[in-house]
């Protein structure tokens, strides 16, 4: 017989926002949603079943016995430290950043971390099937049952120590966060040109698929990956004349690249 949780949702954000539907779509039941501003955690209650909104952190009478932490990472210790719940509860966060101690002022010993390994924006749907699920937790017990719970939302559970974690998060940056703003440059160069920027669509699309079907060592090319001076001296003087902090960025990715060729890394084209 399988086991579901009653679980409240400490945060509305774009975590919550995918993660608590997708709880009560596995069976779970969100018994309480948390926002400073009732009308977030108002928002996020209507796409639930039965959870009830509210913006103070007693929760001495709730039913839930998880509480999941979906709000930033500065808010984590604050809101450990401020919440009024059972001794026997569970509280764990979903951040990357933070690590497991960062719940150790809970008036609970039950603490843990469930990572989903994703970007989250409000209106765009994922499949949590595919989300690696990080765990951590400082009771075997404990753990298990948060297996139990990642199992039921994702095919890809993982134990995950904080200082693992932490190199996790700060190379999911660089994969996603700083990938998306290099594109968001590319995409205001071009627009500032009175070019389209669905001309590179075919491009991006090839480069992450190269990527992930050889390495990202294997797939890279460009003018410095083949030390064309001449190529990257009209750039940067492009660069330049448009906008410096682009020659900047342009310059420093341009040394790396090259560093890493020069340290023994196969040549491409």
């Amino acid at each position: 017989m399988k086991q579901y949780e009653k679980i409240a949702m400490i945060g509305s954000g774009n975590v919550a926002w995918h993660l608590a539907p997708a709880l009560e779509d596995s069976g779970h039941k969100i018994t309480e949603v948390y926002s400073r501003q009732k009308s977030k955690a108002e928002d996020l209650a209507r796409r639930l079943y039965q959870a009830d909104a509210q913006d103070h952190l007693d929760f001495s009478g709730s039913q839930a016995t998880l509480f999941i932490f979906a709000i930033s990472d500065d808010a984590i210790a604050p809101i450990a430290q401020q919440i009024k719940l059972s001794t026997e509860a569970l509280v764990v966060h979903t951040s990357g950043g933070q690590p497991l101690e960062a719940l150790s002022d809970t008036s609970t010993e039950y603490i843990g971390v469930f990572y989903p390994l994703q970007t989250f924006s409000r209106h765009r749907e994922v499949s949590f099937r595919e989300i690696p699920i990080c765990l951590e937790a400082n009771d075997s017990d404990v753990l298990h049952r948060l297996i139990k719970l990642a199992r039921s939302l994702s095919k890809q559970v993982k134990l995950i120590n904080s200082k693992e974690r932490a190199l996790l998060h700060v190379s999911a940056v660089f994969a996603n966060n700083f990938t998306n703003h290099l594109l968001r440059m590319a995409e205001q160069l071009m627009q500032d040109h009175q070019l389209d920027f669905s001309l590179l669509y075919p491009l991006i699309e090839e480069t992450i698929a190269k990527a992930l079907e050889t390495s990202p060592e294997q797939a890279q090319t460009g003018p410095a990956r083949r030390n064309d001076t001449k190529t990257i001296e009209r750039h940067l003087r492009q660069l330049k004349t448009y906008n410096s902090s682009y020659a900047e960025v342009y310059e420093t990715i341009t040394r790396h690249i090259q560093g890493f060729s020069s340290s023994g890394q196969e040549h491409h084209e």
